[in-house]
């Protein structure tokens, strides 16, 4: 394993390798306009923040910030654009049926912790934030089954103390206790869908209350499948564990 403490923004974005691999991924999500390029997978800027299809301006600190460690696990690393812009922001959703490549793989057993500074998660009535990877139904059938590769969401307020959301079955089939990337992600910016609307955004939804926390700072998220490489994928396996795609931060201590 090595261990990136970013800011490394300025790194390539990598090249989608194995095609076999890229089929479990899925086609990319279509192209649109961010204010200038065409096929970019980010979300219109204005001053402050993002403009959001349902939900209008939200601020930048609704969604991550800053990423505040990286320890990549093997045969991961691929990520749809640049670090760490590709995790910023919202979501960009493939929908039931595929998954966006619109993310970073951390690997087998790699661990990401990211911020929303200078806001904050708070405890509020239901779900408080929600995860977004890129799982999808197998077949385009709900009944054969979801592509997934869970990973442990963890909150902290100081960095130092964690408290762990139960993620109960790691062996990629369900039930999944509450582990992340296990449903699908539906918004994106083609669609009108907000990513703070837990009712209809898709992904993996969190409520602080459920582990006894009033306050985080801070989300850790652990791969937890550990996948094997592709044997024959070389350089270019770079897609296993799980895709981190976005997270919102639905009530925050800043609005």
């Amino acid at each position: 394993m090595c261990s990136l403490v970013l800011g490394c923004g300025s790194a390539e974005t990598s090249q989608v390798g194995d095609a076999g691999r890229d089929a479990g991924f899925g086609p990319p999500p279509p192209p649109y306009v961010d204010g200038g390029t065409s096929g970019e997978a980010s979300w219109k800027r204005t001053d402050g923040g993002y403009v959001v299809p349902d939900a209008g301006v939200v601020p930048d600190d609704r969604f991550i910030t800053r990423i505040v460690s990286f320890t990549l696990g093997a045969c991961g690393g691929f990520r749809g654009r640049p670090l760490p812009e590709v995790v910023e922001g919202p979501p960009v959703g493939g929908g039931a049926c595929m998954g966006s490549t619109d993310v970073l793989s951390l690997g087998n057993g790699g661990e990401i912790v990211v911020s929303f500074e200078p806001n904050a998660i708070v405890d509020g009535p239901g779900v408080d934030f929600i995860v977004f990877e890129n799982p999808f139904y197998v077949g385009c059938d709900s009944d054969a089954g979801i592509y997934a590769e869970p990973g442990e969401v963890s909150v902290s307020d100081d960095g130092v103390t964690w408290s762990t959301f139960p993620c109960s079955n790691t062996a990629g089939t369900p039930p999944f206790g509450q582990c992340a990337g296990v449903h699908p992600v539906y918004s994106n910016p083609t669609n009108g869908i907000s990513p703070l609307d837990p009712t209809k955004a898709g992904g993996d939804p969190y409520d602080l209350a459920d582990i006894g926390v009033k306050r985080a700072r801070y989300v850790r998220i652990v791969d937890k499948i550990i996948e094997p490489c592709a044997p024959d994928a070389g350089p270019s396996d770079d897609k296993n564990g799980f895709d981190l795609d976005a997270i919102a931060v639905v009530h925050g201590a800043l609005p």
